[in-house]
């Protein structure tokens, strides 16, 4: 069994936060390996003051929708101050941090530059500072630590789905990207490294249990197709929010399943076939609603490339659909409409609209993917 930075810390390294005053950014994906929280081992262990717990998107409980505001809040086991990264601020501020002498970060990422604890990571490097140190627990990367996929983000285009220039599914760990970060901001930066784990292992070669990492990611299968198919958030589609299939259904109600299917899977896309299905979202995009769509079934987790997939399945609906899809403007005022934010880039959307083929948008990705993997080289911890 791969032993998480969790793990390693209590066994071996608790003597990093002994006599500290310790804040504990954590959500319930913050367990050990037999699934004890990380706020009860710090809020037992000796000599070590756990004072303030903090809470990303979806909540210090996991159970908020997304993009759903959080207020913050006390813990009702330890009495504890909750403060919430998701609510009127999402970077911490001097008030929450009073009084601290470290804060400790353990959340389980997804592997998608779009996830947001990547991005609450980066704020709360940004707010270490005045002798206040961050140690990260460092946690595996669910699809694997080696292939990388996508544009890498455009500045232009920086928000709290994507703040670093870093491609979509870029094959790190948390800990990686704090080292990656912290060689420009200069933070009092510790990675409690994993033990056991390699870059080839995905989340289920680990012997770790799975705690899903936001409401809408409940399996491994969900987080496998989600840096493809989060795409479809920018659209007038649904990405199965409100089903049993989150990410992994896609589907509108004027689409005709079996005709998706069959033009998708004349593709021949690696690793991966396509069914035609019906579903009814109970929230969310067409919420009440019959949709006709596909379910993306990986049968090649190697071979499977869910960036490509996920922006030759935009292409295939835009030409069969012309007269009913759409992309949704953004939901944060002032910002670029959201497929740019998610993309990183204006140019994926603007490619697609012009008609160009799937493989010249995915040559345009190739350059700043070379560029990206020899700056990954130089902090890779694996």
């Amino acid at each position: 069994m791969v032993k998480t930075g969790l793990d390693v810390l209590l066994a071996e390294k608790l003597h990093l936060l002994r006599g500290r005053r310790v804040g504990l950014v954590t959500n319930p994906t913050g367990v050990t390996s037999d699934l004890e929280s990380t706020v009860d081992a710090l809020h037992r262990a000796q000599g070590v003051q756990l004072a303030a717990l903090f809470g990303p998107e979806h909540g210090f409980r996991a159970s908020a929708p997304d993009g759903v505001a959080v207020a913050s809040d006390r813990d009702r086991r330890t009495g504890l101050p909750v403060h919430s990264l998701y609510g009127p601020t999402k970077k911490p501020t001097p008030e929450m941090l009073a009084g601290l002498d470290v804060l400790v970060f353990d959340l389980q990422d997804c592997g998608a530059r779009f996830y947001t604890y990547t991005w609450t990571l980066l704020y709360c490097l940004e707010a270490a500072e005045n002798g206040l140190s961050l140690l990260v627990l460092d946690r595996p990367n669910p699809i694997g630590g080696e292939a990388v996929e996508g544009p890498v983000l455009d500045r232009r285009f920086a928000s709290f789905v994507g703040d670093w220039a870093i491609p979509i599914r870029h094959g790190m760990t948390l800990g990686e990207l704090a080292t990656l970060f912290n060689r420009t901001i200069g933070a009092d930066l510790t990675v409690v490294r994993m033990q056991g784990w390699q870059r080839a292992m995905w989340f289920d070669d680990t012997g770790l249990p799975w705690v899903l990492p936001s409401p809408n990611l409940p399996t491994l299968e969900a987080a496998t197709v989600y840096p493809g198919t989060c795409l479809v958030e920018g659209t007038t589609l649904s990405e199965g929010r409100g089903t049993g299939r989150p990410f992994e259904f896609v589907g509108a109600p004027w689409i005709d399943g079996d005709d998706l299917a069959l033009a998708l899977n004349a593709l021949r896309l690696p690793g991966v076939r396509f069914r035609p299905v019906a579903f009814a979202p109970t929230t969310s995009k067409h919420s009440g609603s019959t949709c006709g769509g596909v379910q993306v079934h990986v049968l090649d987790r190697q071979a499977f490339r869910p960036v490509e997939t996920g922006v030759y399945l935009l292409a295939t609906i835009k030409r069969l659909y012309p007269g009913d899809f759409r992309w949704l403007p953004t939901s944060w005022e002032g910002q670029p409409p959201h497929i740019d934010l998610l993309a990183g880039t204006d140019r994926l959307r603007q490619a697609l609209d012009a008609g160009v083929p799937v493989p010249d948008i995915v040559a345009e990705w190739q350059p700043g993917l070379a560029a990206f993997l020899q700056e990954r080289e130089e902090v890779l911890l694996y």
